[in-house]
């Protein structure tokens, strides 16, 4: 039994090693209570999260069929239309002063070049020599991310199936000082276009399995630089980028297929256990081979504060150990640690049959995610559309608290 499990561990390992990350799904409601949702999906989420939790849909609120879940919130089916943006707005007027700064910097070394008929990158180190405060606005710049996501994706779940396909892009550009002239470039660039489906297997009334497949298209735009001397050539970078990646992303390179595994284990009344084995691709992608990612986590929900009534209230409280085989986390356990709450509740309807005529819905959340606290807002309104916003941060250094990069995400929704 010990020899197979090394085995085991062995493979995992192996197929980790120099692997990329697999297409991320931001879920607002997840990304709000801290990521930590395998074990609390029990809507669309769970086409994202742990398939498995698709067995929730139409079961939890139901106290005819299933007693012992009758204090939930009713959910039978789910068919959005979703569309999310994200910007480096916390850092927006930051970034505007350094850069005007360094304009200045270049602009008198650049003069004083004209004047002493030697070149613009000695006069830009004399200038550094004679005036070191301005290495001190220089050194500013180092590295100055400026993520920016665009996420749109429709979804469609009812009990035991669900099915998505959403487009995600992120752009990381740069500032950084470099030792002798600032310059500007990409970190991250990169598209993920995905179309998955699966459901789930209840095999007990409390036991349930997971399975999906997906297709993922990802083109990555190469990195490219360019320095303070040649800021009239960025707009033709960029131009020559963008036709690039418009032709790649529509051929059919760089196509992956995977699949994902999932189980949720209904404990007691109010506590689920789930796991879930996601993005196990069989072939690679754009010349990566991308990462499985394998996370564990519990579920728990007092009963005391959960109801089913035209005034329904869901109250979650979740923990989770996320990507376990990313090797890169591995060596600060911290960053792989989600904790969350969220609390749902009906504001306006009109009495009768469970949540059928809910006019507005808020929910609230909180968390840590690595480390980092989360938090975020949804609101339903007339059913039909959903306006959620979460903020939450993720670490650019070597340990949990060294460089924290703050997220702040909207999303817009419409359908049922």
């Amino acid at each position: 039994m010990k020899s197979k499990i090394f085995l085991i561990y062995l493979l995992l390992t192996a197929i980790v090693l120099n692997a990329a990350g697999g297409p991320k799904y931001r879920s607002l409601r997840a990304y709000s209570m801290g990521n930590a949702h395998v074990a609390v999906a029990d809507d669309k989420e769970a086409i994202y999260y742990n398939y498995a939790g698709l067995s929730q849909m139409g079961k939890l609120g139901n106290y005819n069929m299933h007693p012992e879940m009758g204090y939930y919130p009713h959910n039978g089916m789910d068919l959005k239309l979703n569309a999310a943006g994200m910007g480096p707005v916390n850092r927006a007027k930051h970034i505007y002063d350094l850069a005007l700064d360094l304009e200045d910097l270049y602009n008198d070394a650049e003069r004083d070049a004209e004047k002493a008929g030697t070149d613009t990158e000695d006069a830009f180190l004399d200038s550094l020599s004679a005036h070191p405060e301005y290495a001190n606005k220089i050194s500013r710049y180092d590295h100055l991310l400026m993520t920016i996501i665009a996420q749109a994706d429709l979804e469609f779940a009812v009990r035991n199936f669900g099915a998505a396909v959403w487009l995600n892009a992120t752009v990381s550009p740069y500032i950084d000082g470099a030792l002798v002239l600032p310059y500007a470039a990409t970190d991250t660039f990169y598209i993920d276009a995905v179309a998955q489906m699966g459901g789930a297997i209840p095999v007990l009334d409390n036991l349930s399995f997971g399975l999906g497949v997906k297709v993922l298209k990802r083109q990555v735009v190469k990195v490219f630089r360019t320095d303070v001397s040649n800021f009239e050539n960025i707009a033709d970078t960029l131009e020559n980028r963008y036709e690039e990646s418009r032709s790649d992303f529509f051929s059919y390179e760089n196509i992956g297929y995977g699949m994902d595994f999932g189980v949720l284990y209904q404990a007691t009344r109010t506590l689920r256990v789930g796991a879930s084995l996601r993005d196990i691709f069989f072939n690679e992608v754009y010349d990566e081979r991308i990462r499985p990612n394998l996370t564990v986590g519990l579920n728990y929900s007092p009963r005391m504060f959960n109801r089913n009534t035209a005034y329904a209230r869901k109250v979650n409280i979740a923990f989770d150990f996320e990507d376990a085989l990313d090797n890169e986390r591995g060596y600060k356990p911290l960053s792989h640690l989600n904790a969350g709450l969220e609390v749902e509740q009906v504001l306006a309807a009109i009495p009768g049959y469970e949540s059928a005529y809910r006019f507005l819905k808020l929910r609230l959340a909180g968390g840590l995610k690595g480390g980092y606290p989360t938090a975020g807002i949804g609101l339903e309104v007339l059913r039909f559309f959903d306006f959620e916003f979460a903020t939450w941060a993720e670490e650019r250094g070597y340990y949990t608290g060294q460089a924290e990069e703050r997220f702040y995400m909207a999303q817009v929704s419409l359908g049922f």
